[in-house]
């Protein structure tokens, strides 16, 4: 029996894609927006795709903030943006 992938949504492009190809945004229990590699971190994630464009479109819809139920850092946001831009050019 195949061992079933587990699936998320981006959050910019509303796209469906395994769980490993997506950056997870993580809101802990008290609070703090981090980015989460791992996929383990304790909290409410949301997912984007390893794409500016995808986080350009999150942002512009509030659908970081919505799914989170909080407003993202500016400086999670830049992280973001950074992490994205290596990943185009790595």
């Amino acid at each position: 029996m195949q061992k079933k992938i587990p699936q998320r949504q981006c959050m910019g492009c509303r796209e469906r894609r395994e769980k490993r190809q997506l950056i997870r945004v993580v809101r802990s229990p008290e609070g703090q927006v981090s980015l989460d590699f791992s996929g383990k971190k304790n909290g409410r994630g949301a997912y984007l795709c390893p794409d500016p464009l995808c986080l350009k479109k999150a942002i512009k819809s509030k659908a970081l903030d919505r799914s989170l139920e909080v407003t993202i850092p500016q400086e999670v946001l830049d992280q973001l943006e950074k992490e994205m831009e290596a990943n185009l050019h790595g």
